[in-house]
Protein backbone atom coordinates (compact mmCIF):
# COMPACT_ATOMS: atom_id res chain seq x y z
CA UNK A 1 0.00 0.00 0.00
CA UNK A 2 1.58 3.43 -0.91
CA UNK A 3 1.03 6.88 0.21
CA UNK A 4 -1.56 7.46 -2.52
CA UNK A 5 -3.68 4.41 -0.64
CA UNK A 6 -3.89 6.17 2.41
CA UNK A 7 -4.37 9.62 1.17
CA UNK A 8 -7.52 8.61 -1.31
CA UNK A 9 -8.45 6.03 2.00
CA UNK A 10 -8.20 9.54 4.45
CA UNK A 11 -10.70 10.98 1.76
CA UNK A 12 -13.53 8.34 1.79
CA UNK A 13 -13.58 8.48 5.76
CA UNK A 14 -13.26 12.03 5.76
CA UNK A 15 -16.20 12.30 3.45
CA UNK A 16 -18.60 9.77 5.64
CA UNK A 17 -17.25 11.72 8.63
CA UNK A 18 -18.67 15.24 7.54
CA UNK A 19 -21.68 14.15 5.70
CA UNK A 20 -22.98 11.74 8.88
CA UNK A 21 -22.73 15.03 10.80
CA UNK A 22 -26.09 16.60 8.60
CA UNK A 23 -27.23 12.89 8.78
CA UNK A 24 -29.11 10.91 5.79
CA UNK A 25 -28.94 13.12 3.17
CA UNK A 26 -25.08 14.57 4.26
CA UNK A 27 -23.89 10.94 4.01
CA UNK A 28 -25.49 10.84 0.31
CA UNK A 29 -24.17 14.19 -0.38
CA UNK A 30 -20.60 13.04 1.33
CA UNK A 31 -20.31 10.31 -0.73
CA UNK A 32 -21.06 11.89 -3.69
CA UNK A 33 -18.12 14.18 -3.36
CA UNK A 34 -15.83 11.92 -2.17
CA UNK A 35 -16.51 9.99 -5.97
CA UNK A 36 -16.05 13.48 -7.34
CA UNK A 37 -12.29 13.39 -5.86
CA UNK A 38 -11.30 10.00 -6.57
CA UNK A 39 -12.89 10.07 -9.99
CA UNK A 40 -11.88 13.59 -11.16
CA UNK A 41 -9.34 14.04 -9.09
CA UNK A 42 -7.50 10.91 -9.39
CA UNK A 43 -8.74 8.79 -12.04
CA UNK A 44 -10.10 6.10 -10.30
CA UNK A 45 -12.89 4.47 -12.38
CA UNK A 46 -16.38 5.04 -10.79
CA UNK A 47 -17.71 1.79 -10.06
CA UNK A 48 -21.47 1.02 -10.05
CA UNK A 49 -23.93 2.40 -6.96
CA UNK A 50 -26.08 -0.75 -5.60
CA UNK A 51 -29.22 -0.06 -7.66
CA UNK A 52 -30.84 -3.42 -6.44
CA UNK A 53 -30.74 -2.57 -3.06
CA UNK A 54 -32.01 0.75 -3.47
CA UNK A 55 -34.96 -0.19 -5.74
CA UNK A 56 -35.92 -2.73 -2.93
CA UNK A 57 -35.99 0.19 -0.30
CA UNK A 58 -37.29 2.75 -2.39
CA UNK A 59 -40.67 -0.02 -3.05
CA UNK A 60 -41.03 -1.17 0.70
CA UNK A 61 -40.44 2.56 1.80
CA UNK A 62 -43.28 3.36 -0.36
CA UNK A 63 -45.28 0.34 0.95
CA UNK A 64 -44.44 1.75 5.02
CA UNK A 65 -45.04 4.82 4.06
CA UNK A 66 -49.01 4.57 2.17
CA UNK A 67 -49.36 2.35 5.83
CA UNK A 68 -48.49 5.17 7.73
CA UNK A 69 -50.68 7.70 5.97
CA UNK A 70 -53.59 5.33 6.82
CA UNK A 71 -53.43 5.18 10.28
CA UNK A 72 -51.48 1.55 10.32
CA UNK A 73 -48.58 2.56 12.33
CA UNK A 74 -50.53 4.47 14.78
CA UNK A 75 -52.79 1.77 15.09
CA UNK A 76 -49.61 -0.88 15.51
CA UNK A 77 -48.36 1.45 18.33
CA UNK A 78 -52.00 1.64 20.00
CA UNK A 79 -52.11 -2.12 19.91
CA UNK A 80 -48.59 -2.55 21.88
CA UNK A 81 -49.58 0.12 24.54
CA UNK A 82 -51.92 -2.22 25.23
CA UNK A 83 -49.40 -5.10 25.66
CA UNK A 84 -47.07 -3.08 27.38
CA UNK A 85 -49.25 -2.46 30.18
CA UNK A 86 -50.22 -6.12 30.50
CA UNK A 87 -47.45 -7.08 32.15
CA UNK A 88 -45.61 -4.22 33.82
CA UNK A 89 -43.14 -5.79 36.35
CA UNK A 90 -41.82 -7.74 32.99
CA UNK A 91 -41.69 -4.52 31.21
CA UNK A 92 -37.49 -5.36 30.66
CA UNK A 93 -38.32 -8.75 29.19
CA UNK A 94 -41.53 -8.08 27.21
CA UNK A 95 -41.11 -4.21 26.03
CA UNK A 96 -37.87 -4.73 23.84
CA UNK A 97 -39.07 -7.74 22.08
CA UNK A 98 -42.10 -6.38 21.36
CA UNK A 99 -41.28 -3.46 19.98
CA UNK A 100 -38.86 -5.24 17.96
CA UNK A 101 -41.28 -7.61 16.69
CA UNK A 102 -42.87 -3.97 15.61
CA UNK A 103 -39.35 -2.86 13.90
CA UNK A 104 -39.23 -6.38 12.16
CA UNK A 105 -43.06 -5.93 10.32
CA UNK A 106 -42.62 -2.43 9.50
CA UNK A 107 -38.23 -2.65 8.63
CA UNK A 108 -38.14 0.95 10.36
CA UNK A 109 -37.16 1.67 14.23
CA UNK A 110 -39.90 4.75 13.87
CA UNK A 111 -42.67 2.42 15.32
CA UNK A 112 -40.99 1.53 18.62
CA UNK A 113 -39.78 5.26 18.68
CA UNK A 114 -43.07 6.13 19.38
CA UNK A 115 -43.44 3.58 21.82
CA UNK A 116 -40.61 4.64 24.27
CA UNK A 117 -42.44 7.10 26.24
CA UNK A 118 -44.81 4.69 27.40
CA UNK A 119 -41.72 2.08 28.57
CA UNK A 120 -40.29 4.52 30.41
CA UNK A 121 -43.37 5.55 32.39
CA UNK A 122 -45.07 2.38 32.50
CA UNK A 123 -41.52 0.93 33.98
CA UNK A 124 -41.69 3.65 36.79
CA UNK A 125 -45.48 3.13 37.66
CA UNK A 126 -44.42 -0.86 38.46
CA UNK A 127 -41.03 0.75 40.24
CA UNK A 128 -39.05 -0.57 37.88
CA UNK A 129 -35.46 1.30 37.15
CA UNK A 130 -36.88 2.47 33.53
CA UNK A 131 -33.04 2.62 32.18
CA UNK A 132 -33.08 -1.61 32.47
CA UNK A 133 -36.15 -1.31 30.34
CA UNK A 134 -35.38 1.49 28.01
CA UNK A 135 -31.77 0.73 27.69
CA UNK A 136 -32.59 -2.86 26.18
CA UNK A 137 -35.50 -2.08 23.95
CA UNK A 138 -33.67 1.04 22.22
CA UNK A 139 -30.66 -1.07 21.51
CA UNK A 140 -32.55 -4.37 20.54
CA UNK A 141 -35.47 -2.03 18.62
CA UNK A 142 -32.58 -0.58 16.80
CA UNK A 143 -30.72 -3.93 15.87
CA UNK A 144 -34.09 -5.60 14.73
CA UNK A 145 -33.55 -3.61 11.41
CA UNK A 146 -30.63 -6.36 10.58
CA UNK A 147 -33.19 -8.90 11.37
CA UNK A 148 -36.25 -7.27 9.33
CA UNK A 149 -37.44 -8.49 5.86
CA UNK A 150 -39.02 -5.35 5.43
CA UNK A 151 -35.57 -3.23 6.20
CA UNK A 152 -32.93 -1.65 4.51
CA UNK A 153 -30.51 -3.80 5.62
CA UNK A 154 -31.21 -6.74 4.71
CA UNK A 155 -32.86 -5.41 1.36
CA UNK A 156 -28.67 -4.61 0.75
CA UNK A 157 -27.71 -8.20 2.77
CA UNK A 158 -30.34 -9.68 0.23
CA UNK A 159 -29.28 -8.02 -2.87
CA UNK A 160 -25.00 -9.07 -2.41
CA UNK A 161 -25.54 -12.54 -1.45
CA UNK A 162 -27.98 -13.39 -3.56
CA UNK A 163 -25.98 -11.96 -6.60
CA UNK A 164 -22.57 -13.74 -4.85
CA UNK A 165 -23.42 -17.00 -3.30
CA UNK A 166 -27.74 -17.53 -4.84
CA UNK A 167 -28.44 -16.81 -1.05
CA UNK A 168 -32.31 -16.24 -0.39
CA UNK A 169 -34.51 -14.37 1.66
CA UNK A 170 -35.18 -17.16 4.01
CA UNK A 171 -32.00 -18.44 4.73
CA UNK A 172 -31.20 -15.07 5.56
CA UNK A 173 -34.16 -14.64 7.95
CA UNK A 174 -33.55 -18.18 8.76
CA UNK A 175 -30.24 -17.51 10.72
CA UNK A 176 -30.98 -13.95 11.53
CA UNK A 177 -34.41 -14.36 13.11
CA UNK A 178 -33.76 -16.71 15.84
CA UNK A 179 -30.50 -15.46 16.27
CA UNK A 180 -31.84 -11.86 17.35
CA UNK A 181 -34.89 -13.28 19.55
CA UNK A 182 -32.19 -15.40 21.72
CA UNK A 183 -29.82 -12.18 21.78
CA UNK A 184 -32.82 -9.94 22.69
CA UNK A 185 -33.56 -12.03 26.24
CA UNK A 186 -29.62 -12.25 26.84
CA UNK A 187 -29.43 -8.69 26.58
CA UNK A 188 -32.67 -8.27 28.73
CA UNK A 189 -30.99 -10.51 31.54
CA UNK A 190 -27.82 -8.37 31.30
CA UNK A 191 -29.51 -4.93 32.38
CA UNK A 192 -32.30 -6.95 34.46
CA UNK A 193 -30.63 -5.85 38.22
CA UNK A 194 -28.48 -2.62 36.80
CA UNK A 195 -28.42 -0.22 39.34
CA UNK A 196 -30.11 0.37 42.46
CA UNK A 197 -33.51 -0.50 42.76
CA UNK A 198 -35.78 2.77 41.33
CA UNK A 199 -36.90 3.90 44.85
CA UNK A 200 -33.34 3.45 46.12
CA UNK A 201 -32.03 5.23 43.38
CA UNK A 202 -30.57 8.91 44.32
CA UNK A 203 -30.85 11.01 41.38
CA UNK A 204 -34.92 9.61 41.73
CA UNK A 205 -34.79 10.49 45.25
CA UNK A 206 -33.92 14.04 44.75
CA UNK A 207 -36.46 14.69 41.86
CA UNK A 208 -39.02 13.01 44.12
CA UNK A 209 -38.10 15.52 47.64
CA UNK A 210 -37.34 18.45 45.05
CA UNK A 211 -41.11 17.73 43.37
CA UNK A 212 -39.49 17.20 39.79
CA UNK A 213 -41.13 14.34 39.54
CA UNK A 214 -44.99 12.44 40.07
CA UNK A 215 -46.11 9.66 39.19
CA UNK A 216 -48.34 9.80 36.00
CA UNK A 217 -50.87 7.57 35.56
CA UNK A 218 -50.19 5.47 32.27
CA UNK A 219 -54.02 4.76 31.21
CA UNK A 220 -54.92 6.07 27.91
CA UNK A 221 -56.92 9.31 28.84
CA UNK A 222 -58.62 8.71 25.61
CA UNK A 223 -59.81 5.85 24.24
CA UNK A 224 -58.34 5.18 20.83
CA UNK A 225 -60.62 3.49 18.04
CA UNK A 226 -58.54 2.41 15.09
CA UNK A 227 -60.37 3.40 11.78
CA UNK A 228 -61.62 0.68 9.87
CA UNK A 229 -58.88 2.11 7.14
CA UNK A 230 -56.44 1.60 9.60
CA UNK A 231 -57.00 -1.91 10.50
CA UNK A 232 -57.42 -2.86 6.85
CA UNK A 233 -54.14 -1.35 6.13
CA UNK A 234 -52.56 -3.65 8.51
CA UNK A 235 -53.79 -6.85 7.44
CA UNK A 236 -53.09 -6.09 3.66
CA UNK A 237 -49.66 -4.95 4.21
CA UNK A 238 -49.02 -8.37 6.63
CA UNK A 239 -50.36 -9.83 3.58
CA UNK A 240 -47.23 -8.56 1.49
CA UNK A 241 -44.87 -9.75 3.98
CA UNK A 242 -45.73 -12.99 4.22
CA UNK A 243 -45.93 -13.43 0.55
CA UNK A 244 -42.32 -12.15 0.51
CA UNK A 245 -41.21 -14.95 2.52
CA UNK A 246 -42.87 -17.59 1.12
CA UNK A 247 -41.77 -16.43 -2.10
CA UNK A 248 -38.19 -15.63 -0.75
CA UNK A 249 -38.04 -18.97 0.78
CA UNK A 250 -39.39 -21.31 -1.67
CA UNK A 251 -37.66 -19.41 -4.93
CA UNK A 252 -38.71 -22.89 -6.81
CA UNK A 253 -42.54 -20.95 -6.96
CA UNK A 254 -40.88 -18.35 -9.40
CA UNK A 255 -41.26 -18.95 -12.77
CA UNK A 256 -37.98 -18.84 -15.06
CA UNK A 257 -37.30 -17.83 -18.53
CA UNK A 258 -34.18 -19.64 -20.27
CA UNK A 259 -33.07 -21.05 -17.50
CA UNK A 260 -32.55 -18.08 -15.00
CA UNK A 261 -35.48 -17.64 -12.58
CA UNK A 262 -37.06 -14.91 -11.59
CA UNK A 263 -35.00 -13.16 -8.60
CA UNK A 264 -36.01 -12.54 -5.32
CA UNK A 265 -35.32 -8.70 -5.32
CA UNK A 266 -37.88 -8.00 -8.19
CA UNK A 267 -40.20 -10.50 -5.77
CA UNK A 268 -39.44 -7.94 -3.31
CA UNK A 269 -40.37 -5.02 -5.23
CA UNK A 270 -43.21 -6.09 -7.21
CA UNK A 271 -45.61 -7.52 -3.80
CA UNK A 272 -44.86 -4.23 -2.13
CA UNK A 273 -45.56 -1.86 -4.63
CA UNK A 274 -48.99 -3.86 -4.77
CA UNK A 275 -49.22 -3.69 -1.58
CA UNK A 276 -48.92 -0.20 -1.71
CA UNK A 277 -51.46 0.19 -4.21
CA UNK A 278 -54.21 -2.19 -2.20
CA UNK A 279 -53.77 0.24 0.90
CA UNK A 280 -54.55 2.92 -1.40
CA UNK A 281 -57.62 2.18 -2.47
CA UNK A 282 -58.79 -0.33 0.26
CA UNK A 283 -58.03 2.06 2.70
CA UNK A 284 -59.03 5.20 0.89
CA UNK A 285 -55.53 7.25 1.46
CA UNK A 286 -55.64 10.67 0.38
CA UNK A 287 -52.97 11.40 -2.34
CA UNK A 288 -52.31 14.77 -0.25
CA UNK A 289 -50.98 12.55 2.65
CA UNK A 290 -48.67 10.11 0.75
CA UNK A 291 -45.63 11.92 0.62
CA UNK A 292 -45.60 13.78 4.25
CA UNK A 293 -45.27 11.19 6.65
CA UNK A 294 -41.85 10.74 8.46
CA UNK A 295 -41.11 6.98 7.21
CA UNK A 296 -41.40 8.82 3.61
CA UNK A 297 -38.62 11.51 4.29
CA UNK A 298 -36.45 9.37 6.32
CA UNK A 299 -36.65 6.85 3.35
CA UNK A 300 -35.95 8.56 0.66
CA UNK A 301 -32.80 10.24 2.66
CA UNK A 302 -31.70 6.91 3.28
CA UNK A 303 -31.83 6.41 -0.36
CA UNK A 304 -30.02 9.01 -1.28
CA UNK A 305 -27.41 7.67 1.76
CA UNK A 306 -26.66 4.53 -0.14
CA UNK A 307 -25.96 5.82 -3.22
CA UNK A 308 -23.52 8.29 -2.08
CA UNK A 309 -21.97 5.90 0.20
CA UNK A 310 -21.76 2.73 -1.53
CA UNK A 311 -20.70 4.70 -5.19
CA UNK A 312 -18.16 6.04 -3.70
CA UNK A 313 -16.60 2.91 -1.04
CA UNK A 314 -17.38 0.84 -4.05
CA UNK A 315 -14.89 2.96 -6.49
CA UNK A 316 -12.35 2.80 -3.58
CA UNK A 317 -12.26 -0.92 -2.93
CA UNK A 318 -12.53 -1.88 -6.91
CA UNK A 319 -9.54 0.67 -7.63
CA UNK A 320 -7.66 -1.57 -4.80
CA UNK A 321 -9.11 -4.89 -4.88
CA UNK A 322 -5.81 -6.74 -5.74
CA UNK A 323 -3.70 -5.19 -2.83
CA UNK A 324 -6.51 -5.84 -0.49
CA UNK A 325 -7.25 -9.06 -1.27
CA UNK A 326 -3.48 -9.47 -0.66
CA UNK A 327 -2.99 -7.58 2.12
CA UNK A 328 -6.31 -9.05 4.28
CA UNK A 329 -7.29 -11.89 2.70
CA UNK A 330 -5.07 -14.24 4.41
CA UNK A 331 -6.02 -12.64 7.45
CA UNK A 332 -10.18 -13.28 7.08
CA UNK A 333 -9.51 -16.58 5.30
CA UNK A 334 -7.76 -17.73 8.59
CA UNK A 335 -10.32 -16.46 10.87
CA UNK A 336 -13.25 -14.95 8.90
CA UNK A 337 -15.06 -13.51 11.84
CA UNK A 338 -12.76 -10.55 12.15
CA UNK A 339 -13.99 -8.92 9.21
CA UNK A 340 -16.91 -8.33 11.84
CA UNK A 341 -14.74 -5.79 13.59
CA UNK A 342 -13.79 -4.15 10.57
CA UNK A 343 -17.81 -4.25 9.86
CA UNK A 344 -18.45 -3.11 13.63
CA UNK A 345 -16.05 0.05 13.43
CA UNK A 346 -17.26 1.22 9.65
CA UNK A 347 -20.79 1.12 11.48
CA UNK A 348 -19.22 3.76 13.77
CA UNK A 349 -18.86 6.04 11.61
CA UNK A 350 -21.26 5.67 8.79
CA UNK A 351 -23.98 5.52 11.49
CA UNK A 352 -26.33 3.34 9.22
CA UNK A 353 -27.16 -0.03 8.92
CA UNK A 354 -28.39 0.03 5.56
CA UNK A 355 -25.33 2.06 4.32
CA UNK A 356 -22.80 0.36 6.21
CA UNK A 357 -23.84 -2.89 4.09
CA UNK A 358 -23.40 -1.20 1.30
CA UNK A 359 -20.22 0.19 2.03
CA UNK A 360 -18.56 -2.96 3.68
CA UNK A 361 -20.41 -6.04 3.03
CA UNK A 362 -19.20 -6.31 -0.76
CA UNK A 363 -15.58 -6.01 0.51
CA UNK A 364 -16.02 -9.43 2.62
CA UNK A 365 -17.08 -10.74 -1.28
CA UNK A 366 -14.21 -9.43 -2.60
CA UNK A 367 -12.19 -10.88 -0.31
CA UNK A 368 -13.62 -14.44 -0.25
CA UNK A 369 -15.20 -14.48 2.78
CA UNK A 370 -17.88 -17.24 2.73
CA UNK A 371 -21.59 -16.51 2.52
CA UNK A 372 -22.63 -18.04 6.17
CA UNK A 373 -19.86 -15.61 8.16
CA UNK A 374 -20.66 -12.64 6.11
CA UNK A 375 -24.72 -13.51 7.34
CA UNK A 376 -23.54 -14.29 11.10
CA UNK A 377 -22.02 -10.83 11.42
CA UNK A 378 -24.44 -8.92 9.28
CA UNK A 379 -25.49 -7.23 13.33
CA UNK A 380 -22.44 -5.79 13.25
CA UNK A 381 -23.95 -3.33 10.79
CA UNK A 382 -25.63 -1.90 14.43
CA UNK A 383 -22.57 -0.55 15.99
CA UNK A 384 -24.03 3.11 15.46
CA UNK A 385 -25.40 2.94 19.32
CA UNK A 386 -21.41 3.85 20.46
CA UNK A 387 -22.37 7.15 19.62
CA UNK A 388 -26.02 8.43 20.84
CA UNK A 389 -28.20 9.33 18.43
CA UNK A 390 -31.56 10.46 18.48
CA UNK A 391 -33.40 7.50 20.00
CA UNK A 392 -30.73 7.25 22.81
CA UNK A 393 -30.91 10.85 24.09
CA UNK A 394 -35.08 11.12 23.36
CA UNK A 395 -35.13 8.24 25.91
CA UNK A 396 -32.68 10.30 28.05
CA UNK A 397 -35.20 12.73 28.58
CA UNK A 398 -38.44 10.23 28.23
CA UNK A 399 -37.09 9.09 31.30
CA UNK A 400 -37.92 11.41 34.05
CA UNK A 401 -36.70 9.70 36.59
CA UNK A 402 -33.23 10.29 35.69
CA UNK A 403 -31.87 7.02 35.75
CA UNK A 404 -31.20 6.56 31.66
CA UNK A 405 -27.81 8.92 31.33
CA UNK A 406 -25.42 10.05 28.68
CA UNK A 407 -22.35 10.29 30.62
CA UNK A 408 -19.77 12.96 30.87
CA UNK A 409 -17.48 11.51 28.31
CA UNK A 410 -20.69 10.80 25.68
CA UNK A 411 -19.52 7.07 25.04
CA UNK A 412 -20.01 6.15 28.57
CA UNK A 413 -24.08 5.74 28.30
CA UNK A 414 -26.81 3.44 29.57
CA UNK A 415 -26.67 1.53 25.93
CA UNK A 416 -23.36 0.81 25.75
CA UNK A 417 -23.77 -2.63 28.13
CA UNK A 418 -26.62 -3.73 26.07
CA UNK A 419 -25.59 -2.41 22.44
CA UNK A 420 -22.14 -4.94 22.99
CA UNK A 421 -23.65 -7.35 24.73
CA UNK A 422 -26.97 -7.26 21.61
CA UNK A 423 -24.34 -7.43 19.05
CA UNK A 424 -21.87 -9.62 20.23
CA UNK A 425 -24.45 -12.63 21.51
CA UNK A 426 -26.82 -12.19 18.24
CA UNK A 427 -23.44 -12.77 16.42
CA UNK A 428 -22.56 -15.91 18.57
CA UNK A 429 -26.08 -17.08 17.97
CA UNK A 430 -26.36 -16.29 14.32
CA UNK A 431 -22.26 -18.27 13.61
CA UNK A 432 -23.88 -21.36 14.94
CA UNK A 433 -27.18 -21.12 13.69
CA UNK A 434 -25.45 -20.76 10.06
CA UNK A 435 -23.57 -23.70 10.79
CA UNK A 436 -26.94 -25.98 10.48
CA UNK A 437 -29.03 -23.63 8.33
CA UNK A 438 -26.22 -23.42 5.42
Amino acid sequence: MDALFFLQLFIVLACIGIGGRYGGMGLGAGGGLGVAILVLGFGLKPSTPSITAMLIIICVIGAVSVLQAAGGLDYLVRVAEKLLRKKPQAITFVAPILTSIFTLFCGTTYVAFSLYPVVAEVAAEAKVRPERALSATVIAASVAVAASPMSAATAGMLAILHEYAGISLGQILAIALPSFFMAAIVTSFSVYKRGKELEDDPEFQRRVAAGEYEFMHTAQKKEYVASAGAKKGVVIFAIGVVLVLILGSFTGLLPSWDGKRLSTPMVIQMIMLTAALFIMIVSKVPSSTLNSGSVFRAGLMGVVAILGVSWMTATFFDAYQPELIKVFGGMVNGAPMLFGVVVFLFSLVIMSPAATVAAIMPLGVTLGIPAPYLIAIFACTCGDFIIPGANQIGCVAFDRTGTTKIGRFVVNHSYIRPGFVMVISQVIFAYLIAQVVL
